[in-house]
């Protein structure tokens, strides 16, 4: 580890800190319908889509109508991704030829993109056409994205709101998503792409000569519009295969530094416009600062492993930390904050392999993803996912106190219990059970690179990247057989919407209850005892959940590496 690294490391979370509080002032602002600078040109654009759409923007929906409209809203966009992975090939816009993709993996496709998770079986520049990638993936992750911060200001308004049956219109609010947050700045932020040297173009791959005389061809398309959604809106599908390394998706440094920034700035917001929206900006800092101890301590223990290589490399005479897997452009420091960030948000893009990290520098990535994904998280989800934490904690410190437990003015009782309970056991029955099957059926085995606890973690990566709808693997995982599409999709289905459905059902419950002002039994939620208890909470949860299996996986396989033995 560098001073250098460190100080890139505090310049990303200070950049962070700081935008939370302008963004999530604007996101507030659209959420509540209220007027902002882009409304003279967005306005008329809002309007003219809802007569088209026959949505009556001032008529609210219950937490249910809210929620069935958000699943027919992805029953839409899944068999639009379906349709054009299987027709592709007679299709216009795709120079290269493309074929149709297979049944197994446009189903497996198709779920991974309308659940924020973009897990590819698959290398985008020898699969997919520019048709399919803009129309069906581009175009989703604008929506996924949206949804997933929609349903975080529903809940949001749950806690807000008191006395009401209604969380919002599920119209209305994905299409000001979509048209004041998510376009405007990817807009700006492809042309900013462009600027750094990466393609935009519906001309053909390029056939490029050699210096040894051979024929090359150098895949080319419309990447940016992609990469800045992809990015911003925690989605992480590459367009090609190699992901953020491939320097046509990650051109320099800088263009390194502003997606990982760009990763962060809207779940980071959403902490802030819980704040402003429950009428305290301190609440919201809180949850920022959950988010930052869990984050600041998974970047320090990554960075410390890679930094440090692997007792292997060390005897070798190798020193200067784990180079393996990782682009020379990049180095150490950037590699292992991009990992961390990625999988904290629920993005999935990499810019290394995590394949070849060392087993504690792949073992923080796999802890992300199996926490849900909360710190930070995917846009909205993580925010969600992060409440029902703080719902068992509240209860928690109610039961230390024997007290009623109460959050932000709103009583926290069996109902919102059990359904953040209920919405929390979804992880560990998709990632542990389905990774269970995996590593005990022959077509599971066979698709691990390596053998040991490696091969294991492997196959757990996999189901918790799918489960936490992040989308980045252990590349050494075989993922493109019917066994991995058809469990894969399952777990990706289950992580996203299984875990809305509770998380909306608190929403609705929170909306109707009666707003109670603090009193002298009320455990304050602004300091750094909460923080210190949400932390905890969460960090026993995932320990008592998930440690068995971490235990088979890159903590046995660390202990392992030091007494000689690699996998």
């Amino acid at each position: 580890m560098t001073v250098i690294g460190w100080l890139q490391i505090i310049l990303y979370c200070a950049i962070i800190v700081a935008l939370a509080k302008p963004v999530g002032g604007y996101m507030t602002r659209v959420f509540n319908g209220e007027r902002t600078f882009l409304s003279p040109v967005l306005r008329p654009v809002e309007a003219g889509i809802y007569w088209i759409s026959g949505v009556d923007e001032k008529r609210e929906q219950h937490w249910l109508t809210y929620t069935v409209a958000m699943l027919l809203f992805h029953v839409g966009g899944f068999l639009i991704i379906y349709g054009l992975m299987r027709l592709q090939a007679m299709l216009p816009f795709n120079p290269a030829g493309q074929s149709a993709v297979a049944e197994d993996l446009s189903f497996n496709t198709a779920i991974s993109f309308i659940t924020n998770t973009n897990w590819q079986n698959y290398g985008g520049e020898s699969t997919l056409s520019y048709l399919t990638q803009m129309v069906g993936l581009t175009h989703q992750n604008f929506l996924s994205a949206a949804t997933g911060i929609v349903l975080a200001v529903a809940l949001i308004r749950g806690f807000a709101r008191a006395s009401m049956r209604t969380v919002g219109n599920f119209w209305v609010d994905v299409t000001r998503c979509t048209l004041y947050v998510l376009l405007p700045i990817c807009v700006v932020f492809a042309l900013f792409l462009v600027w750094q040297g990466m393609p935009q173009t519906l001309g053909p791959y390029v056939e490029a000569t050699t210096l040894e005389g051979a024929k090359q061809t150098i895949a080319v398309g419309p990447v940016a519009s992609q990469v800045a959604i992809k990015m911003l809106g925690t989605n992480g599908g590459g367009f090609f295969n190699a992901n953020a390394s491939h320097p046509f998706e990650n051109p320099t440094a800088l263009s390194n530094f502003v997606q990982m920034l760009s990763i962060f700035v809207l779940g980071a917001a959403l902490t802030n416009v819980f704040g402003r929206m429950v009428g305290n900006q301190r609440q919201g800092w809180a949850i920022l600062a959950v988010m930052g101890v869990l984050f600041v301590a998974g970047v320090a223990v990554a960075y410390w492993a890679e930094a440090q290589g692997t007792s292997t490399l060390q005897a070798l005479g190798l020193t200067g930390g784990n180079m393996e897997g990782k682009e020379v452009r990049f180095g150490i420091v950037a590699s292992s904050l991009f990992a961390v960030i990625t999988t904290a948000a629920s993005c999935g893009a990499v810019n290394a392999m995590h394949d070849s990290f060392t087993a504690f520098g792949g073992m923080i990535p796999l802890i992300n993803m199996q926490l849900g994904e909360i710190i930070v998280g995917g846009v909205g989800a993580g925010m969600y996912g992060m409440l029902l934490f703080v719902i068992l904690a509240i209860f928690v410190a109610g039961l230390m106190v024997g007290r009623t437990p109460e959050y932000v003015g709103k009583k926290i009782e069996a109902r919102e219990v059990k359904m953040a309970m209920l919405a929390i056991l979804i992880l560990p029955l998709m990632i542990l059970g389905w990774s269970a099957v995996a590593v005990v059926l022959p077509t599971g085995v066979a698709s691990m690179a390596n053998a040991g606890p490696h091969g294991f973690t492997e196959v757990l990566y996999a189901y918790s990247s799918q489960t936490g709808n992040n989308g980045s693997a252990f590349a050494g995982l075989t993922g493109n057989t019917l066994f991995y599409n058809l469990t894969g999709a399952c777990a990706m289905f289950v992580g996203r919407f299984l875990m809305i459905v509770p998380a909306m059902a608190i929403a609705g419950s929170l909306a109707e209850k009666k707003s109670i002002p603090p009193s002298t039994g009320t455990f304050p939620t602004t300091g750094g005892l909460f923080v210190g208890l949400v932390v905890g909470v969460i960090l026993i949860m995932g320990g008592l959940t998930f440690f068995p299996a971490l235990a088979l996986g890159p903590i046995v396989e660390h202990l392992a590496m030091n007494a000689g033995t690699v996998f």
